[in-house]
């Protein structure tokens, strides 16, 4: 087993040479076997992982398959990522703050910003503007890695979120957010007119069977989710939608999805858009250059309104947000088509 001489706090890595006895078994296996007591918490089902996210390779090609056969005197090579830094640190920024007292914050998140540290992106979220933001004492409510969130939105989707700046606000928010209770409205654009125009989309979510960095409609192992939606506005004869969501569950990345399994994905969905639907719009529109709508880099997706109750004084407070510049400019290209 090889690996010694790796730079403190990079990754790691760890070098497996399969012997005559285990050929023929499984990948995952056969380095749970020699890794597993290694001491660095490399459990099979943490090594398949690591698998299935590229980081193995055999005889110095990639291994992505856990389940794949080894044969004798395979070269196995496992590089184990830097471990990320426990606690956030401030970072400033500019936050489009609507709504601020001492229990919580109410803010419009733009497009591009992660919401807390996670692996590939370690700082520069909003949990690191809000420490600096808030100050010292933010970083103890809820948590370590996620202080005052009890909530998210992805990367690249923009609108309301709220955080909490007190203990109480986050065990009372939490509660609502668990209990359905917060009203929670998106406006997406999507490819074709959906039909009927206005319905509810019900599909078990879970992993994808074949890419688990995606999620997908599934038939066993998934978690119910509902997604109410209807049809705001319609675009070039068919083309495109504008349309409103509602959900009755929060599922990881349930508007894509479900919207996506119903046949009408997001514009500029890197992950669950189809390529199909922009090649259409092309020759829809007689060129390939169209970058506001073929060329959108992002999920034209915006969670412009949330309404709940204030954790502490009991009042209700409802906020909405404009859609940000880039998914304005995308509706009036839309529009004069």
């Amino acid at each position: 087993m090889a690996g010694k001489g790796n730079p403190p706090g990079g990754p790691a890595t760890r070098a497996v040479e399969v012997t005559p006895d285990q050929a023929g078994q499984r990948l995952d296996r056969v380095l749970a076997d020699a890794l597993g007591t290694s001491g660095e918490g490399l459990s099979r089902s943490r090594l398949k992982a690591l698998i299935e996210d590229g980081h193995v390779t055999r005889n110095a090609a990639p291994a992505r398959q856990p389940s794949a056969k080894v044969a004798a005197g395979d070269t196995l090579t496992v590089t184990i990522p830097a471990a990320d830094d426990p606690e956030p640190i401030a970072q400033a920024m500019d936050l489009d703050i609507l709504f601020e007292d001492e229990h919580l914050i109410v803010l419009d998140k733009p497009p591009g910003l992660v919401v807390h540290p996670a692996p590939g992106n370690p700082d520069r979220t909003l949990v690191n503007a809000l420490i600096a933001h808030c100050g010292a004492d933010f970083t103890g409510i809820g948590g370590v890695k996620r202080p005052g969130i009890v909530h998210r939105l992805d990367k690249d989707t923009s609108g309301v979120m709220v955080a909490a700046k007190t203990a109480a606000a986050h065990a009372g928010l939490v509660e609502q957010f668990a209990a359905r209770t917060v009203e929670r409205a998106y406006r997406a654009v999507v490819w074709g007119r959906p039909q009927p125009p206005a319905g509810t989309i019900e599909g078990d979510i879970g992993r994808h069977p074949k890419n688990r960095k995606k999620m997908a409609v599934v038939s066993r192992n998934g978690k119910p989710a509902r997604t109410r939606y209807r049809t705001v506005a319609t675009y070039g004869h068919g083309l495109a939608a504008q349309v409103e969501c509602r959900l009755e569950t929060g599922r990881t990345h349930q508007i894509r999805v479900h919207l996506t399994h119903a046949g009408y994905p997001l514009v500029g969905d890197p992950v669950y858009g189809r390529a199909g639907h922009r090649r259409s719009a092309a020759k829809a529109l007689g060129s390939l250059d169209s970058p506001p709508l073929t060329g959108f880099p992002r999920q034209a997706l915006h969670a412009y309104r949330l309404g709940f109750s204030h954790p502490v004084t009991g009042q209700n407070i409802d906020f909405s947000t404009n859609f940000p510049s880039d998914m304005e400019n995308l509706v009036s290209f839309l529009e004069s088509i």
